[in-house]
Parts: structure tokens; sequence; C-alpha cells
């Protein structure tokens, strides 16, 4: 009998393409996907990995079997789902993911209403980057894109919109710019960026949406958190791109000024498509859109 745990644990190698992405994708250890594997091997008799430089590759057994277990899992999803849906009522476990500002800006307020309409579901939110949560093994994910640059998402998901994230340009309170009304990019051409780490979804927007516009941008600092970056331009240090959803409170000497074309982020939930009639997943989509709504509205 094979295991659907071991079973996702493949599917998981072979969609991310090495045992530590796929183990991020999982939220488990390096360790631990090998240990499934490993029990995997031994279940069906034959070698399912083999090394391949510093990583490793699917054998040809390996590949048969992550291809029925792609197959398998969505078959699981489907009778999960149907049995959710037949019996009405938003149950069981429920895994979300969402990128910092989203789970911050967005998530109390939907966690707490899901809780309390929906008291036999267990929702558990984990913050991630957007193409984490694209390859991530979750059944819901709160993901965004730019205005001018979509991002790319594989076949068999279903997504809703949630709120647009307008953004604008957060500058020292000293800058010759910082008591405009509305400013356009291309007046910072000759300004220092701080940027989200390069390789970023992000951080790629930025450098791609300034260079369309002529400027080179000069990027002095990187950081994750629009908490420090803003702590970084307070202290004179830059100017950044700064989105409404999750922000907080601006600290003293950071002056934060619209930008006349208006830069959005598009924000929206995506789920596999199989997993369409859980009443569990249309319950977190409208609590996330009350949210969004709420903001929206204050």
């Amino acid at each position: 009998m094979l295991n659907l745990d071991r079973l996702r644990t493949l599917s998981a190698v072979a969609r991310h393409g090495s045992v530590s992405a796929a183990a991020d994708g999982l939220h488990v250890t390096t360790s631990a996907v090998s240990q499934q594997i490993a029990k995997l091997e031994r279940e069906t008799g034959q070698q399912l990995l083999a090394k391949n430089g510093r990583g490793v590759r699917l054998t040809d057994a390996g590949r048969l079997l992550a291809d029925h277990a792609t197959r398998i899992l969505s078959q699981v999803e489907l009778a999960q789902a149907e049995l959710e849906a037949h019996r009405g009522q938003a149950v069981g476990e429920l895994r979300l993911g969402a990128f910092p500002t989203a789970a911050r800006g967005l998530f109390p307020a939907a966690l707490v209403t899901l809780r309390a309409e929906h008291p036999q579901l267990r929702a558990r939110l984990t913050e991630m980057e957007p193409d984490e949560s694209v390859r991530g093994d979750i059944d819901l994910a709160v993901v965004l894109d730019w205005y001018n640059r979509p991002l790319s998402l594989p076949d068999g998901l279903a997504k809703a919109p949630l709120l647009d994230d307008p953004a604008d340009v957060a500058m020292p309170s000293t800058h010759p710019l910082a008591r405009r009304r509305s400013v356009e990019l291309e007046e910072f051409a000759d300004d220092e960026w701080i940027s989200w780490p390069q390789g970023e979804f992000c951080s790629e927007w930025l450098m791609f949406t300034l260079r369309s516009k002529g400027i080179e941008p000069r990027v002095a600092h990187m950081a994750e958190e629009h908490g420090t970056q803003l702590a970084l331009i307070a202290a004179g240090l830059g100017v950044a791109v700064a989105p409404r959803l999750g922000r907080g409170p601006v600290p003293d000497g950071v002056s934060v000024v619209p930008v006349r074309h208006t830069m959005r982020r598009h924000v929206y939930a995506i789920w596999r498509a199989d997993a369409d009639r859980r009443p569990s997943i249309r319950a977190a989509v409208g609590a996330l859109r009350t949210a969004g709504k709420s903001l929206q509205g204050s």
C-alpha cells in the first residue's frame, strides 16, 4: 500500500526540482524529505532518486511514480472537496499562505471572522513570498502582482481578486519632493533606492519599472521588511516604493507621497481548481474580501 504522505513528498521533489526546495514547499526539514523518499523506495523496491552532481534527479521509476502521484493526489483533493461540499460546512484544517504585508494587513481580521463564523474550521497561516505560495503545498494562498508585471501562474489554479493596493514613494522628510501632493518616478532618477532583496518578485518589478522610465536604479540597500526600509529612509539613506497594505505607522523623518500615475499591486487568492467546491475555500475567500473592503473603506 502506497503512503499518501510519501507520494506527496515525491510529487514535491518532482515539482520543485530538489530535496531542499521540496522541503521548503512542504515546510519540513530536508532530512524529513529524505526519510520519506527512503521509506517509499523500500515500499516500492525501486530507486526513485539518483545523485546528479550536487543535487538529485528522478530515476525513470521515480518519474513514473511521481506522475501517478500527481493524479492520485488530485483525486484525493477532489474527493475531500466533494465530501466537504456534501456536508455543506467549512470544517477541518485549512492551510493558508500569504506574503508578509497581506499576512499583516488582511489576515488578522479575516482569521477572526473565520473563527467566529466557522468554529469547526482550523485555519493555519504561514507567511511566504508569492513565488513560494505558487509552489507551496497549501490549500489557499494570497499572492500579488503589479499593474505592469503579472505573476505567472501554473495551470490547475483558480483565483479570486481581493483588492488593489496603491503604492506611494517614501522619502526622507528633508527630500526636496517631500511636501509635494504627488510625484512621478522619473523625478527620482538621481536618488539612491532601498529595494527588496535581489531575486524577489517585487525587487525584479522595481528594476523593470524604473528602467522602463529611463532610470538606471542605484540600489543602496536591500531589506525584506517594509518597516526596515522605512527606518533606513528615516535615517536619510534613500527612497523606496511603499505599498499601503500592512504598512503601519510611518516613522518620524519619513514622508510618503502618492505617485501621479498610480502604481498598484493586485492582490488575489489562489487555490487548486480541484478544491473549488470546498466550503472552507469559499469561506476563506469571503472573509479575505470582507477584510479587503474594510481596508479600502477606511
